[in-house]
């Protein structure tokens, strides 16, 4: 509510993993939405992404308090591996909901993991992919990232010219990826003439980690731009972050390295950390947490995310 973002522009949600600190505000969040949308039948979807189980408490909460909503939603659960967390933490939630249909039209996709990519693929559409992978936590955890599709590169204007083609409709038919037939019969492919294709963006959000299971979230935020990741303890206390599923910056920073990612940005701090403005005597700066993290880094810059932050991505160039 306090956010800038409006309501109607929420079009897809994310839970990475269900502790209650990252979840029980979903119910209030999607009523919160409907208060300020107006009906439309018309209106596609709210789709919500999270680890198996999510669609029964949404359901529930929805059906106990009462709630309906002016828009629809749909539910896409991530199937968990059990070597997500501890033995004795894992639960099968498979059997909720097995006889029961949602009366809201809420049942979205079963995501089970791909065996060869080693992740889940969400959403792919023209301009981007969306992609969750495995994390170790408390209980199952996911990571998610954002990556947008190559643009066409620019075409070569000084060689379409060497090759009779005056500036005008062929010229979108090659940027679009279409051939062209010229009218002395030769064909020019968009290969000929295109500049090799612009790479997109790429942004990373890890949640509640210990680190990570398998191989894919490695391969999948390599050369990230900005990679999000939690910082729960200094470095001090890595034993006791790692006993609780949780990170520090150390931890953090040597996979951001290992990534090679441009920008690296901890979250999810202790409230044992204070901004210097609330220190009070034998507390820990939260700017400890940065320099503990840029230390791994070789001194590259590190964020320490807060509420609202916008982060700026430009564009990638032509190489």
């Amino acid at each position: 509510m306090k956010s800038h973002l409006k309501a109607g522009r929420i079009t897809k949600i994310f839970i990475t993993h269900l502790h209650g600190d990252h979840f029980f505000g979903l119910p209030g969040l999607l009523c919160t939405l409907s208060l300020q949308s107006s009906p439309d039948l018309n209106k596609p979807p709210v789709d919500i992404y999270g680890p198996l189980g999510l669609r029964h408490f949404i359901w529930r909460s929805m059906e106990l308090s009462h709630s309906q909503l002016l828009f629809p939603y749909t539910v896409h659960e991530l199937v968990p591996t059990r070597d997500q967390c501890p033995t004795e933490e894992f639960r099968d939630f498979s059997y909720l909901d097995r006889d029961e249909v949602s009366p809201e039209g809420a049942q979205g996709r079963i995501l089970h993991l791909d065996p060869v990519e080693d992740s889940y693929l969400l959403i792919e559409d023209e301009q981007l992919v969306l992609k969750a992978f495995r994390l170790c936590h408390r209980i199952p955890s996911f990571g998610f990232v954002v990556e947008e599709k190559p643009r066409t590169g620019k075409l070569n204007v000084q060689k379409l010219k060497d090759l009779g083609v005056q500036p005008g409709p062929l010229y979108g038919k090659l940027k679009n990826g279409t051939a062209v037939v010229l009218e002395n019969g030769v064909t020019i492919s968009p290969s000929d003439v295109l500049e090799d294709p612009i790479p997109g963006r790429k942004i990373c959000i890890l949640g509640d980690c210990s680190g990570v299971v398998g191989d894919a979230a490695m391969k999948l935020c390599c050369e990230a731009d900005v990679l999000i990741h939690e910082a729960t303890l200094d470095d001090t206390q890595e034993e006791k972050a790692r006993e609780h599923g949780h990170s520090t910056p150390k931890m953090a920073a040597v996979f951001a390295k290992l990534c090679k990612v441009k920008k690296l940005v901890l979250t999810h701090f202790s409230q044992r950390y204070k901004p210097a403005a609330q220190r009070g005597e034998g507390d820990t700066g939260i700017t400890e947490l940065k320099r503990q993290a840029e230390s791994v880094l070789d001194g590259q810059e590190v964020t320490l995310a807060e509420d609202f932050m916008t982060i700026e991505i430009p564009m990638k160039k032509q190489k």
